[in-house]
């Protein structure tokens, strides 16, 4: 639906629609095949749905697929709000990827408020720890109050209960007058499964399934106006919310075998809008498929986009320092591997897979490729919420274990992202929760779960329910720091300030030396060196020279540093390093 025009609806499936408006029962007339028009033309402060004809009833009121807000939530009836708003960033120039740190958070958790005024409220800390970005898990409308977001089902509208989008506007605004980013996380390949009428209209999927629901029909007959919807969802965030990036939840689930994929139209409408706007904005990323092709440029025949996330990197660091080899950890776990892997990016570059069974991956061309395009992590919503109990590495590792994660990856050229309340070592978990409308549905979300960790051995009565509001509750951060707390938040506030002042964000991947033995790597970034022990007891490793910063004490030497258990040391960097 577009204000500056009639009500109007892509219908193709009914044999007749008509338009509820404001209490209220109005024709539509099938125009172009497929599009429904009525008389009546949208005015703010209406209230309207649509009600369709099968052939033989018809349907309850729904809402538009092309909803901008559901004040009653995804069942309730539509609402036409003015585009208009008090922008205050014009003195905003935008930031791009390359000198970017991410934040990644939840907005229902993230605060006690847990809407996005809760998150204007901590800009002043997150910018005093470094932070210059921050990434919203999905905002879109979903079934019921509280969810992680990808059971979103309206992809142009906003959660009512965080704030509308008039909340989401405003947090924008004050985060660019803050001097931060703010990257949207959206799923364009599925649809959540409460609340999703839009298959009533016409074909928004094409049967098959993503492990999460039906695929998107992006490629199959009437594919085009799908297409559209998504597109037009893109320019939306970018032109009226002055979105500065979006994060693209699962590319690998998008079956899009067309000439133009989709990932390409995208990258292509925002570099058109940057170009217009002179305001840089960002596509990245999750894929598992590791293809730099995604990131690759047009030119050089990839999909363009600017960004995207790297579990291998994660996989290798989360291995070795928590001792865990099960599923898609199983060919991870020793120095050698993360050595490797921080090198060139990817782990698996075309070799066997044993959780997957095959050979995976391509290899990362480091000559043309800049580091900054690749965004690592300790943690990430998926890696911590995914887990049976929802529980953080905080809460199963040292805090000294913990800041040698983050230094190794903060002392590498890739963009690092945190994940709320990594940066102090959070006890609270971040559990999978939910509360569907649909009681049934949520019987069966919560049995699904307690059957697949049963099968890894977990006791299903330990497994929360995930529409108990307690679920959601206990995973809301606890902004009450003990001093181990602090004394973590001041090591990752130092090594995010070294980041910049030792230049460790430079692009070139060739510049990036690392070396290991068996308990330690070094890793030589910029003007710094990281030397780092992945052993619980003392380790001589050897590179000496001046020390930087460390968490703990070690005893640099001339030519060699003995490193406490789990400890690490930035040392001024030699002009090269030995290759051991």
């Amino acid at each position: 639906m577009l204000t500056t025009r009639n009500y109007r609806v892509w219908a193709p499936r009914p044999e007749n629609v008509r338009l509820h408006l404001n209490g209220e029962t109005f024709p539509m007339t099938r125009q172009d095949g497929s599009w429904w028009t009525a008389e009546q033309r949208p005015a703010v402060g209406d209230r309207y749905g649509f009600e369709l004809f099968d052939g033989q009833d018809w349907s309850k009121t729904i809402a538009d697929p092309r909803s901008r807000f559901q004040p009653d939530g995804v069942h309730g009836l539509s609402g036409v709000l003015s585009a208009d708003f008090a922008w205050t960033d014009e003195a905003w120039t935008g930031r791009i990827l390359p000198g970017s740190v991410i934040y990644e958070l939840h907005v229902g958790t993230f605060s006690p408020e847990g809407d996005f005024d809760g998150v204007i409220g901590r800009l002043d800390y997150l910018r005093e720890l470094g932070v210059n970005a921050i990434e919203l898990m999905p905002v879109q409308p979903f079934g019921g109050d509280r969810n992680w977001g990808y059971d979103g089902v309206l992809w142009h509208a906003v959660h009512a209960g965080y704030g509308g989008p008039e909340g989401l506007k405003r947090l924008v605004d004050a985060c660019h007058n803050a001097g931060i980013a703010v990257y949207l996380d959206v799923v364009y390949n599925h649809f959540g499964p409460d609340g999703n009428y839009n298959g009533m209209f016409a074909p928004y999927t094409s049967g098959g399934s993503t492990g999460w629901g039906e695929v998107v029909n992006v490629n199959g007959p009437d594919s085009d106006e799908v297409r559209s919807y998504i597109l037009d969802s893109v320019e939306q965030w970018f032109q009226e919310f002055h979105i500065d990036g979006l994060r693209l939840d699962a590319v690998h689930s998008l079956d899009d075998s067309g000439a133009i994929p989709l990932l390409e139209q995208m990258a292509v409408l925002a570099d058109s809008i940057s170009a217009t706007t002179g305001t840089p904005r960002s596509l990245i990323a999750e894929s598992d498929l590791n293809d730099p092709r995604v990131i690759t440029s047009r030119e050089g025949g990839g999909y363009g986009l600017h960004g995207q996330w790297v579990d291998d990197i994660h996989h290798a660091l989360h291995a070795l320092v928590s001792g865990e080899r099960n599923g898609y950890y199983s060919d991870f776990g020793d120095t050698a591997t993360l050595a490797s892997t921080l090198e060139r990016v990817f782990h698996h570059t075309g070799q066997l897979s044993t959780f997957r069974g095959r050979r995976h991956g391509r290899e990362v061309r480091r000559d043309v490729t800049p580091a900054s395009r690749f965004v690592t992590y300790t943690t990430t919503h998926d890696q911590t919420g995914n887990r049976a109990i929802g529980d953080r590495p905080s809460m199963n590792l040292s805090p000294a274990q913990q800041l040698l994660k983050a230094a190794v990856i903060y002392c590498s050229p890739y963009t690092p992202m945190l994940f709320m309340g990594e940066e102090y070592g959070a006890t609270t978990p971040f559990t999978f929760f939910c509360s569907h409308t649909d009681e049934e549905l949520n019987r069966l979300t919560s049995e699904g779960r307690k059957r697949e960790f049963a099968r890894l051995g977990w006791d299903p009565e330990v497994i929360p329910t995930p529409s108990e509001e307690s679920t959601f509750e206990v995973s809301k951060l606890d902004w009450n720091f003990t001093q181990a707390q602090e004394n973590i938040l001041h090591g990752y506030q130092t090594l995010l300030r070294l980041r910049r002042e030792l230049g460790m964000s430079q692009p070139d991947l060739m510049a990036l030396e690392v070396s290991h033995g068996p308990e330690w790597i070094a890793m030589a970034n910029g003007e710094g060196l990281l030397i780092a022990n992945f052993n619980d007891t003392d380790v001589e490793v050897p590179h000496g020279g001046e020390l930087i910063y460390s968490f703990t004490s070690p005893e640099v030497r001339e030519t060699s540093t003995v490193l406490d258990a789990f400890g690490f040391a930035i040392l001024w960097r030699p002009n090269e390093i030995e290759t051991v």
